[in-house]
């Protein structure tokens, strides 16, 4: 591990330019230009009570931003109250909210933060629970109104949502005051080298492992891979490599390019003249691996939805889940 990145974690920035890593946080931002501006833009708006949409792909770390601009407000020592809405029902969601008597965001966490997690998922009772929960310019609070402060995630394009009918136009105004876009880890390469280092260290003090760093060819690897399951999968990767103590057998999945080439670490003799077999066995693993994504993509995570729609029964997709290093759960 770097000097550099061993300051970052004890919370000393060798460069005031470049966003901090908050260690006991688990935040993680990055030195690329498209991250030093978000990190900007969080330290403006989280002193007020915006609300805030984050947007951005699964496992671009929406729910790390989500703590992130809390944990900088005037609204820190009070409760970040989640409620993921893909597992929400119109009678539960009522009380989340309090519109029953009964509420998980009661006055004496009034000054807090409710984070709805995909946000798009709510059904359109659900929608309309929120749309009449939410402020509307009144001078005074009023039953059922939600006076914490509201921060929403989606990996949704919600104009597109709204156009076919399934989120209502309202309701996007009302939570989309200010709107953080969250790029890709493919589009932000240059940070891939500071998080491997931040997820080494990370894992290696909760798996009681020496500390240590990628070697040249496996940081060569991890460039070259397109990552289409963003940070999630980048630190599955680098947690495989410690549990492992060993990267090629950790790093056996990254095999090919996002155009089909292989990919780092192929240029010897061995690789350039192993055989056709190898070769299909390789391509076929990660388009399978491109199918389980994109499945788990279309039903937002939900394991049993995806292994019904990818023909097989839910204990091979989480068979295959660890094989492909997604077997620890969603991260946002």
């Amino acid at each position: 591990m770097s000097s550099n990145v061993q300051n970052l974690i004890a919370g000393f920035p060798t460069n005031p330019a470049v966003p901090d890593i908050e260690h006991a946080g688990g935040f993680v931002c990055g030195i690329s230009p498209a991250m030093v501006t978000l990190e900007g833009v969080v330290s403006e708006i989280a002193a007020t009570s915006i609300p805030v949409l984050i947007v951005g792909e699964s496992g671009t770390g929406k729910q790390m931003f989500a703590d992130r601009i809390h944990r900088l407000s005037g609204r820190s020592s009070e409760p970040l109250i989640k409620i993921s809405c893909a597992a929400v029902n119109a009678e539960s969601f009522a009380t989340d909210l309090g519109l029953n008597g009964a509420s998980r965001i009661d006055e004496e966490q009034a000054a807090g933060t409710a984070f709805f997690d995909e946000i798009s998922e709510l059904d359109p009772m659900c929608q309309r629970s929120l749309l009449y929960a939410l402020p509307d310019g009144e001078a005074s609070p009023r039953r059922g109104m939600l006076m914490a402060r509201l921060i929403s995630t989606t990996n949704r394009n919600l104009d597109e949502e709204m156009c076919a009918g399934r989120f209502r136009r309202e309701l996007y105004y009302r939570i989309n005051g200010v709107c953080l876009r969250l790029p890709a880890l493919r589009e932000r390469k240059g940070d891939i080298p500071l998080l491997a280092d931040f997820f080494m260290a990370k894992h290696a003090a909760q798996l009681g492992r020496a500390p240590s760093t990628l070697s040249g060819k496996a940081l060569d690897r991890f460039m070259e891979y397109s990552w289409p399951g963003n940070i999630r999968e980048l630190e599955n990767a680098v947690k495989k490599i410690v549990a492992l103590n060993d990267e090629e057998l950790a790093l056996s999945e990254l095999i090919l390019t996002p155009n089909g080439s292989v990919g780092a670490g192929a240029g010897t003799v061995k690789s350039r003249t192993r055989s056709l077999k190898v070769a299909s066995k390789a391509a076929a693993r990660e388009a399978e691996r491109e199918l389980i994504l994109k499945a788990l993509d279309r039903t937002r995570w939900n394991r049993k939805r995806a292994a019904l729609e990818l023909q097989i029964s839910y204990k091979s997709l989480l068979y295959k889940l660890k094989q492909i290093g997604l077997g620890d759960g969603e991260s946002n």
